[in-house]
Order: C-alpha cells, then sequence, then structure tokens
C-alpha cells in the first residue's frame, strides 16, 4: 500500500491520475465520462484493483515499473471534481507536477488523444473545479480525450450527457486506446527530470492518437 509515510528522500513519489465523470449508471456511457472509462481501462491493464473510496473518490493504487500510481474517480459529480482531486493531492503531499487529469474535450475530434503539461480550463466545469481547489495553479498535466462538437445546434449540455452513438463509439472504444495509454505512460516516467520530480518544461507533450 502507498501511503504518506512511504516517503523519502530516495523513494519516488507517486504519480496520481484522476479521471473526471458523473457517479451512478445514468451517466455511464455518456461522452461526459470518458475521463472514468479511461481510467478504468487502464486499471484493468495495470492490474489495479479500483475497490476503495479515498477522498470522496473510487480509488485504486499500485505500480507501473518501480513508479508507484493512484488512480481515482471523484463521486462528487463533475463540477465538484476538484474537492476530491485537491484533498487527495493534499493527503498524499503531490506537487501538481506528479498529477494528470483526464477528461473530455469538445474541442478535439472525437477519439483523439491529447496530452498537455499545464493549461487552462477550456470552460470545463470539471477542470474549473480542480483548479480552484488547487488554489489557482494550473501548471498540471491533463489528457484531453476529443468526443467532438454536438451537431447542428444541439445543446452542449445534452450533447455532454447523451449516450456516444455506434460510430462514435467504435472510435472512442479503449482495448485499443490502452496501447496509446500506455505509450502516454511511458513517455512520462521517460521524460522526467533525472530526479525524478515530474514532467520536464520542454518535453513536447503535445501528442496526437487517433483512433
Amino acid at each position: 500500500m502507498i501511503t504518506r509515510r512511504c516517503f523519502c528522500s530516495s523513494a519516488p513519489r507517486p504519480w496520481l491520475f484522476v479521471g473526471l465523470g458523473n457517479p451512478g449508471d445514468k451517466y455511464k456511457g455518456t461522452r461526459h465520462n470518458v475521463g472514468f472509462e479511461m481510467i478504468d481501462a487502464f486499471a484493468k491493464a495495470q492490474g489495479i484493483e479500483m475497490n476503495t473510496l479515498n477522498c470522496k473518490a473510487i480509488f485504486g493504487q499500485g505500480f507501473v515499473g518501480d513508479a508507484p500510481l493512484l488512480l481515482a474517480k471523484p463521486q462528487t459529480y463533475m463540477n465538484l471534481s476538484g474537492e476530491s482531486s485537491g484533498a487527495l493531492a493534499a493527503y498524499y503531499k503531490l506537487p501538481l507536477n506528479r498529477v494528470i487529469v483526464f477528461h473530455d474535450d469538445m474541442d478535439l475530434p472525437c477519439g483523439v488523444l491529447r496530452l498537455q503539461d499545464k493549461g487552462g480550463h477550456g470552460s470545463h466545469n470539471g477542470l474549473k473545479s480542480v483548479i480552484y481547489h488547487f488554489r489557482g495553479n494550473r501548471e498540471f498535466a491533463r489528457l484531453r480525450i476529443g468526443i467532438g462538437k454536438p451537431p447542428g445546434q444541439m445543446d452542449p449540455k445534452a450533447f455532454l450527457l447523451q449516450k456516444f452513438n455506434a460510430s462514435a463509439r467504435e472510435r472512442v472504444r479503449f482495448n485499443i486506446p490502452l496501447i496509446s495509454c500506455l505509450a502516454i505512460i511511458n513517455l512520462l516516467f521517460t521524460s522526467c527530470s533525472p530526479k525524478g520530480s515530474g514532467i520536464r518544461p520542454d518535453s513536447a507533450l503535445k501528442i496526437y492518437w487517433k483512433i
């Protein structure tokens, strides 16, 4: 088990991966919940059980190689995601360069992933909450998962809470993107500074995968 007391100067700090979404069967499979789905797929691939509650999140912990990893799906509903994310980062005494937030993004085509080392919230309410509970600090990485734009004059809120149609679901099938997810992790763990403090500012973390 990864605890606060296991940290020492010679031990690597954990990474915290937070997937954003809404809890409950009502929202399962919706566009707004792809952050949850990516966390679940990654946990399954790494053999990490998501079977506990911690800081208002469904939570799991394990290792990728020698690097400790914490996975979380806040259960606070999307707009309050920061209540859980901020508490987890504080509890484990993590600098924000050890945090990655997985979230849906309407500004990217469906099935495109983009990893950024920092940024704003882009009018995403979940990210707004995370930034707020990180005391306004935006210096954390995020994996943007493209869901495309709503068709025609469709209300964006209705689009986000709608389940994927068959063709869109095919583009975001997570048995294939797992390869991309693993590549992301490999990138993170090989692009760290020599002391393993986090993502190097000069690493080009603007990477795309089309599914």
